[in-house]
């Protein structure tokens, strides 16, 4: 089984939906607008992946940050920010017993979840 957390109307979001569903891949989907971001996941997935790749610094909630927050980020600071905003956490993120991705790409989730390339 595989969780994927992500927010509803996101494009990136649509796709990865379109891809899994078309593949025939069972998820658990995971709204951060609804539910939140529980601390221990926050922690759990900074820590694996680092602050700077689960935090989407091309989005408008990055740029909208002061630029002392920006500047000074780590990844307690980093955990706190994306519980707060989690709309800043790059999306889709994927949990499955291969690990923990970030984004979609078809070839990406072709290798990941299917084992082909």
């Amino acid at each position: 089984m595989i969780d994927i957390y992500g927010i509803k109307n996101c494009d990136t979001m649509k796709k990865a939906f379109r891809w899994l569903d078309e593949n025939q891949i069972e998820y658990t989907f995971h709204d951060y607008k609804k539910e939140g971001v529980d601390s221990s996941k926050a922690k759990e997935w900074i820590e694996l992946l680092g602050w700077d790749n689960v935090i989407n610094k091309r989005g408008t909630t990055w740029r909208k940050l002061e630029d002392d927050v920006k500047n000074n980020m780590d990844n307690e600071k980093a955990v706190q920010v994306i519980i707060d905003q989690p709309s800043m956490i790059k999306r889709p993120l994927l949990i499955t017993d291969n690990g923990t991705f970030l984004g979609f790409s078809p070839e990406s989730y072709s290798e990941n979840l299917l084992g082909t390339s």
